[in-house]
């Protein structure tokens, strides 16, 4: 039955940037379809440890990985964390960044080398160290959380949408060279979702904000839409799609 290709029973995630928003909605997601959910955060775990007891609760396993993405480091800790609880991932969801707003003659050096190392070179150091384990598997699950601004930035993220498009340019490179081990490598480009982030980085006050929270659709979207989606990638109902930008952004994009 279809039903049964969308279970992730036996299968262990890890979703980065999973103490809320978008990736806290995708880690509960992952475990209601029976995935073991490793969650991350960056400092500050006690919103993650909450998000860890409520997939417990679904008779899952779920533990926190404390990480800064933006060390050159990350992602082999991230790893041996990992494993030495004993885990090897099957579903690795790059969902944390960093967006730092400044128009583009403000931009700093630091600003320039905190995005970049959080959004796109841990985005590549973290699939080099957890593919293997995936292609010695023989299956496996890799999605990154993009932007609308791959394609449509905003005139204050420049180097946050620059790392996003990055990111879309090694989602498909590795998808080509992992295709046949088993292993689908997607991207998810949300447009306006309503997170914390939204309320905190783009005040309404600011006009282009509002301009840009016009879609076809006329609505901001929720961590739901793209949780959904991200189940259909991770499962065996996903298995013919890889390499592929998937836009869940209420018509944003058009």
């Amino acid at each position: 039955m279809l039903t049964e290709k969308f279970k992730l029973s036996g299968k262990t995630a890890l979703v980065t940037g999973s103490s809320q928003g978008i990736g806290k909605g995708i880690a509960l997601a992952l475990a209601a379809s029976g995935a073991d959910v490793i969650l991350h955060c960056r400092k500050n775990s006690d919103e993650a440890e909450q998000v860890a007891e409520e997939i417990r609760s679904l008779g899952v396993d779920s533990f926190v990985i404390e990480s800064d993405l933006s060390s050159v480091d990350s992602a082999a800790g991230i790893y041996r964390q990992v494993h030495e609880k004993g885990k090897r991932l099957d579903i690795l969801v790059i969902n944390a960044s960093v967006q730092i707003p400044r128009l583009w003659r403000e931009v700093t050096s630091q600003d320039f080398d905190i995005q970049v190392n959080t959004n796109f070179r841990s985005t590549l150091q973290l699939m080099q160290v957890f593919a293997p384990d995936m292609i010695a598997g023989g299956w496996g699950r890799i999605i990154t959380i993009g932007s609308v601004q791959q394609t449509k930035p905003h005139p204050a993220m420049i180097i946050y949408a620059a790392t996003k498009s990055a990111v879309l340019n090694m989602v498909r490179n590795v998808a080509m060279q992992l295709a046949d081990k088993g292993i689908t490598v997607n991207n998810i480009a949300p447009g306006v979702i309503g997170t914390a982030r939204i309320e905190q980085d783009l005040p309404e006050s600011d006009e282009r904000i509002t301009k840009r929270l016009e879609t076809p659709s006329g609505n901001i979207g929720s961590p739901d839409d793209c949780a959904a989606m991200a189940v259909l990638l991770c499962s065996d109902a996903g298995r013919f799609i890889t390499g592929q930008n998937i836009n869940i952004d209420g018509g944003m994009s058009l």
